[in-house]
């Protein structure tokens, strides 16, 4: 079976089993996506996330036994290919910046539509620079905001690569360096500009003159 046919894997978070037994329902009712596995607590939840290794990672953001960070750090050191998904009522800069630094992938407001979770947990799959938040715009605009987040020399250099439309493998060859050191060097980019895409952040990043318009 391709990667592509086989299910994506999922393990959910929460200390609500109602409302994991809920999100489980919508999940397994499209066809390509199994729940494989269901914590409540962070322990828990790192054993599932050793034993499965799940594609996916839907972690609510207060669970029992440990700090969100704390979880997602544990969690990617433990299974380094789960994408990991943040399900939260609450959504302030400072967490969501946090977040994002230890290595999520989505950040979803408990009040989306189901189609919005089921499509985050595919584009995160699929598409692996894929980074998906369904935030407040309050908090995209007081992220964005902080005049403390300037790119180092080694961000601006990847970034004038991405500007350039090479892909990840192209730029790792290009600075001498890993696809993996890229990829966290991005992340960190999406953190400081408050970027949604690698294009969202060369647009910002320009707009900024944090880098130069490639002709």
């Amino acid at each position: 079976m391709s990667q592509v046919d086989r299910p994506i894997t999922i393990v959910l978070v929460d200390d609500h089993a109602l409302f994991r037994e809920g999100v489980r329902e919508i999940l397994e009712a499209q066809g390509d996506l199994v729940v494989v596995g269901e914590a409540g607590t962070s322990a828990t939840a790192l054993e599932l996330i050793s034993q499965k290794r799940p594609d996916v990672l839907l972690l609510d953001v207060e669970i029992p036994g440990g700090s969100a960070a704390h979880t997602v750090t544990q969690a990617r050191a433990l299974s380094p290919s789960t994408q990991i998904i943040i399900l939260s009522m609450y959504d302030g800069p400072h967490l969501l910046r946090q977040l994002l630094q230890a290595g999520i992938r989505g950040y979803l407001l408990k009040t989306v539509h189901r189609y919005e979770l089921v499509s985050a947990i595919r584009s995160v799959h699929f598409e692996r620079d894929r980074l998906v938040l369904v935030v407040s715009p309050e908090s995209l605009a007081q992220m964005e905001g902080a005049p403390s987040d300037v790119l180092t020399s080694k961000e601006r250099e990847v970034l004038e690569l991405v500007a350039q439309a090479l892909s990840n493998r192209q730029i790792a060859s290009r600075l001498n360096t890993t696809e993996a050191t890229v990829k966290r060097h991005l992340r960190n980019i999406f953190v400081k500009l408050g970027a949604a895409s690698r294009i969202d952040a060369v647009n910002r990043a320009i707009d900024a003159s944090l880098i130069t318009p490639t002709r």
